[in-house]
Order: C-alpha cells, then structure tokens, then sequence
C-alpha cells in the first residue's frame, strides 16, 4: 500500500498539534517519522503516532516540549528533555553542536530526560550538510544481554555516523548495536511470522525463532562481544554522563510506565579545521568509486556504500509514494476519525 507523502506528514502533523505539540515541533517530528517510513524502516514511522498518543493520555509524556538548556562552555552543551518529544530535543543539540563546531572546530551536546528521538541518521545528516562529521547515540530500554548472558542489561542502543560525500547523498551508518533493532521483533509479531535463527534468546537464554519469546528473553549483540561492549559505552556515555537514565533504569516507549528517560550524545565536527572541505568530499568521492568498482564475491551484482540503498529508497518512495502496512493505514484512519482531521481517509 502507497500513501502520498505530504499527506501522511500533515496527518502526522495534525495528530501531534492537537495532543499539545507546538507547531514546529509537531512539523519537525512528523516529517521524521514520515521519512523513517520513505527510508524503508517502518519500525521507526508514522505507527509510533500511536505509541505517542497512549503516552500523553496516560501522562507519562509532555506537551509541549520544553527543552531546557542545563549549561554551555566552549565546544560542549548540556540540555533537559522535559520528557517531550525527542525529536525536537535531539535536533536542537545537534544544531548547537553544529554552531559549537563552527566557532571551535567540535561541538558536542548531550541530553538527559527525553524519549525516543526516532531515526539517529536525521541528526547526522544535519551535520554532513553543513560540511561536517556527524555523530549521534542513544541508549534504550534494556533489551540485549552482554554476551555470555541470559538477562537484558541494556538497550540496543542506537549509533549513527555520516560524513559529506562530494555532491553525492552523504555516507552514513545509523545502526542498533544488537544484531537487529527491537521493532524488527515486534513487527515480526504483529504480523504473527518468524524471526531468523540468530536473532535473539528467550528468557531462558536459548536461541528462538518466536517473536513473542524474544520479546520475554533478549536480543543479541552484532559481533557478539564487540556489539555489547558498544552497547554498553553508548549507555555511559549518552545515558550515564548526561545525567540520565541508564541501564535498567530507562522504561520502554511502547508502554506507558512512566517518562522514559533517554540519554542523546550529539557531535559535529568541522572538517574544514583539518583539512579544506572541499579536497575531503573529494577525497570521499575517490574512495567511494574504488569501494564500488572493487572486485564483487560471487553472484554479487553491486557494491553498496553505506547508507545508500536507504538513500534510494527514500528517492523511490517521494516518487511513487511511501509504503505502509494495511494495520497502520488501519489505524492511521481510525486518527483521522478520533481527532476530527479535514483530510480524505487512507484507502485500505
């Protein structure tokens, strides 16, 4: 099912302005969880308006947002979420640290007391647009063992990085650091299919292929002990340092138990103090045409940089319209009815 983008981001929108939200920030956030959905990742779009809404009429979210700035010095800034959206709060630390970087070459934000700030890859990209490196993480409700272990300690805990690329889209990772994003499993189980071996442990810490069980035990770390050592370093970092939640500590967004209490890191950092920009996306240019014209392994038609197959999809999806699943387009309906919204229903 096809769905017109600008129609899906103005529901998105007008949900957000009528639960509270302040029009930019329910412009901003719409339009990121719009573009989850162009990008390919539903996990992360326009079904999370549901989640939102159960949050802020069960009081465990606050409308609208108030990000407050805790201190700024130098190259750093440290800011409160409010418990609002994390959109908006994760876009406002990037866009300091962007400034931050302008004046001193780096500039790194951290957050305390948000949610979900949805994909990690908007924040970063601000950053390669403006000519710099961009790093984001986060941490997360516990969902993922240590390696070796049988019991959830922390979450998947999110890392992207993106870097200018010529003319070219940017090069980026937005990644979880268990070897698949948690809503991969509970979409696997609204949709009642299987999961791959290799995902994720039951609560007895036996391999499952059953979603329901994987969300009862836990998911497994990429690269075994390297992904948990990730994972756990994010937490520290994002949630430990800002002040935050971490750890056990941090609730789940799909339940309304109380303010979730995620910590951000976001950095920038100019490219221009080390070298001149443009020789760089040069530079990145050249390496990237190597990496795809490089030798192929066996029945392997293209080479992809990261980030790029992403890129297309989201440059296929603003022409032909965005996918979504017949459930969402189900409940999308059911918000336009609710909320009284002006606009013609999703066809099912």
């Amino acid at each position: 099912m096809k769905v017109d983008p600008p129609k899906l981001i103005d529901l998105a929108r007008s949900v957000l302005t009528r639960l509270g939200a302040a029009e930019a920030e329910a412009a901003l956030t719409a339009e990121g969880l719009v573009r989850a959905d162009l990008r390919g990742i539903p996990s992360h779009g326009v079904n999370f308006l549901m989640k939102i809404i159960d949050r802020v009429e069960n009081g465990v979210l606050n409308l609208p947002t108030n990000v407050t700035l805790i201190s700024r010095s130098g190259s750093t800034a440290h800011f409160d979420g409010g418990n609002g959206l994390g959109q908006p709060a994760a876009h406002r630390a990037m866009e300091t640290s962007i400034e931050m970087a302008r004046q001193n070459g780096v500039g790194l934000s951290l957050i305390r007391n948000t949610n979900h700030i949805g994909l990690l890859a908007l924040y970063t990209l601000l950053a390669a647009r403006e000519g710099m490196i961009g790093v984001c993480m986060c941490n997360a409700a516990v969902s993922m063992a240590p390696t070796g272990g049988a019991e959830a300690l922390m979450g998947t805990n999110p890392l992207s990085l993106a870097v200018p690329c010529g003319d070219d889209a940017p090069i980026l990772v937005d990644m979880s650091t268990s070897i698949v994003a948690r809503g991969k499993i509970r979409r696997a189980l609204s949709m009642e299919k299987a999961i791959p071996e290799g995902w994720a442990l039951d609560e007895n810490g036996c391999s499952t292929t059953d979603p329901g069980a994987a969300m009862q035990g836990s998911l497994l770390p990429i690269a075994g002990p390297k992904g948990y050592a990730l994972a756990l370093f994010i937490d520290l970092i994002a949630g430990m340092l800002s002040g935050s939640k971490y750890g056990k500590e941090i609730l789940t967004f799909h339940k309304p138990l109380g303010p979730t209490g995620v910590g951000v890191m976001a950095l920038a950092v100019d490219i221009s103090r080390f070298m001149p920009l443009d020789h760089f996306k040069q530079l990145a240019v050249s390496h990237a045409e190597t990496i795809r014209n490089s030798r192929k392994a066996q029945n392997v038609e293209r080479i992809y940089l990261p980030g790029e197959i992403e890129f297309e999809k989201e440059k296929a999806s603003r022409e032909y319209g965005v996918e979504i699943d017949p459930h969402v387009a189900r409940e999308l309906n059911q918000l336009i009815d609710k909320f009284g919204i002006p606009m013609a229903r999703i066809e099912e």
